[in-house]
């Protein structure tokens, strides 16, 4: 039976014979909340359908305290209560008007109607609820996919995976997981299918990656066949329920390509094939992919007083540039993408360690010639609007102070030896133990004086130089393995004796 309200808001309808009818208006209401999510920005009509079935075609303006404000085609306004929708449409109001408040809904998609459970269904994995990923709890969305913590700082978070062989998501392997969050509110959900990194990749992570074999001579036709299978599977999955995608270009620079595009309820799911390099799967906000995945560049004086603010000066005369995102590589050769993320993404320039390899032009399995990937890679972070300085030569504490007192890390290569890395793990767990640090500083002048680590070719690595303390004459490095590796120590003659004498900033 019909509420007064009911009554008063169907008297106002078109009568016959004018533009629109009774009849051809009976649509679900589940429809109107698409119409409410697209019609926030792009001004566009739908159809709304009350609890018995009558239907008005109109323009969503809000809902607030139970009350939903419309205006009809012909410019009449009307306010009634969310209840007199059906539960469908009453529950697609208020995903539109959440979507509305954050503003990442910028267009009606013919997908809004279909529930979160068919979707997480057809992809294997509850990524979907009924609120808008974008202004869910990270942590909760994490929990959800099982994905581990891989950094928390004061305003990023990140949870990376790296499944086991027999996970499967949208149909496919995925090699690569990761949610990226801002505030503790999700930005983005990245996969990564086949791809020449973790395809050819090593079998453990951290030091373990070293001992990767090499790649088959069929590497180049093995990876073709992968990522044409992969983009066949996800491509015909989707089109089961999403329909067909609509074709983007995508990205900046040197990542600018095209991508599948299908859109659900203010997310855009984009499948990216990037020729001889990977196939991957970014779920991100319509608004993100309707700028064509650019971002707006934060100033540089922004950026000065932030970097400035996380150095951290500790009573032993440590210096430490704090708050830096850990990226953690995998079990492939990905080092010096994943720790450019890391600086990028510390200066507030969103980056991609994937996008980035394929900048540098990696090889199989993740290796390449330092230089040659990080001169690709510096193209990218001057073309985002961040300075990328270089120098060569010997390890000098001058030229580290002079960058971390401003709070800017140092990318530095060197050999990342097993004697390096055990030396370095002991070392840094003993000074944590420190009283005496008189008793230190002598200890570790006398390690200076005579340090000469063996160097191993074989081991070529990139990590980032985070601190140093000028009394002790040692440095603290954060290596791309998680955070077990994010602050070790060494003193500068040790690392000197297996330095590469390459030193690159990613600056303001």
């Amino acid at each position: 039976m019909e509420s007064s309200h009911s009554r008063r808001l169907l008297n106002s309808l078109p009568k016959p014979g004018e533009v629109i009818t009774l009849r051809l208006m009976k649509i679900s209401v589940c429809l109107l909340l698409s119409l409410v999510a697209s019609s926030v920005i792009a001004d566009e009509f739908r159809t709304f359908t009350s609890t018995t079935g009558i239907a008005i075609r109109a323009r969503f303006v809000k809902s607030e305290n139970g009350q939903v404000d419309i205006i009809r085609e012909d410019g009449q306004p009307f306010t009634f209560p969310l209840t007199a929708l059906s539960p469908e449409d009453q529950e697609w109001v208020k995903q539109a008007a959440a979507a509305q408040a954050s503003g990442f809904i910028t267009k009606a998609s013919p997908n809004d109607n279909l529930p979160p459970s068919e979707l997480n269904e057809l992809i294997g994995v509850p990524i979907f609820e009924d609120s808008v990923l974008w202004a869910s709890d990270a942590n909760t969305v994490a929990k959800r996919l099982k994905l581990p913590k891989e950094s928390e700082t004061r305003l990023q978070s990140s949870f990376r995976g790296y499944p086991r062989e027999d996970a499967r998501m949208f149909g496919a392997r995925p090699f690569s997981i990761a949610l990226y969050a801002q505030e503790n509110r999700p930005t983005a959900l990245s996969l990564v299918f086949a791809n020449k990194g973790d395809l050819f990749g090593a079998k453990g992570s951290a030091e373990e990656h070293f001992d990767a074999e090499a790649a088959p001579k069929e590497a180049e036709r093995l990876l073709k066949e992968a990522m044409d299978k992969d983009v066949s599977t996800v491509t015909e999955l989707l089109k089961q329920k999403l329909g067909e995608p609509q074709r983007q270009r995508f990205g900046e620079g040197e990542g600018r390509d095209y991508v599948y595009r299908w859109d659900w309820r203010g997310h855009a799911i984009l499948l990216r094939e990037v020729d001889k390099e990977y196939v991957g799967i970014e779920v991100a906000t319509s608004a993100f992919a309707d700028a064509g995945g650019k971002f707006e560049r934060t100033s540089d004086s922004d950026i000065r007083a932030m970097a400035a603010a996380n150095v951290e000066n500790r009573e032993n005369g440590d210096v430490v540039v704090g708050d830096i995102p850990m990226v953690d590589q995998g079990p492939k050769g990905y080092c010096v993408p994943a720790t450019a993320e890391r600086a990028m993404r510390y200066l507030g320039v969103p980056a991609d360690m994937y996008v980035l390899a394929m900048a540098g032009n990696t090889g199989f399995g993740g290796g390449t010639s330092v230089n040659a990937l990080l001169d690709g890679v510096g193209l990218d972070i001057r073309r985002k609007g961040r300075s990328f300085d270089q120098w060569n030569g010997e390890m000098k504490l001058r030229d580290i102070k002079k960058h971390i007192d401003k709070g800017v890390p140092v990318m530095w290569a060197l050999y990342s030896t097993g004697e390096w890395n055990k030396t370095a793990t002991e070392r840094t767990k003993e000074r944590q133990d420190v009283t005496d640090w008189g008793a230190w500083t002598e200890r570790m002048k006398d390690i200076n004086k005579t340090a000469n680590l063996k160097k191993d070719t074989s081991t070529g690595h990139v990590v980032l130089i985070i601190g140093y303390n000028e009394a002790t004459e040692e440095i603290a490095f954060s290596d791309s393995w998680g955070d077990r590796y994010k602050e070790r120590w060494m003193t500068v003659a040790e690392a000197e004796s297996i330095s590469q004498k390459g030193f690159w900033v990613v600056g303001f």
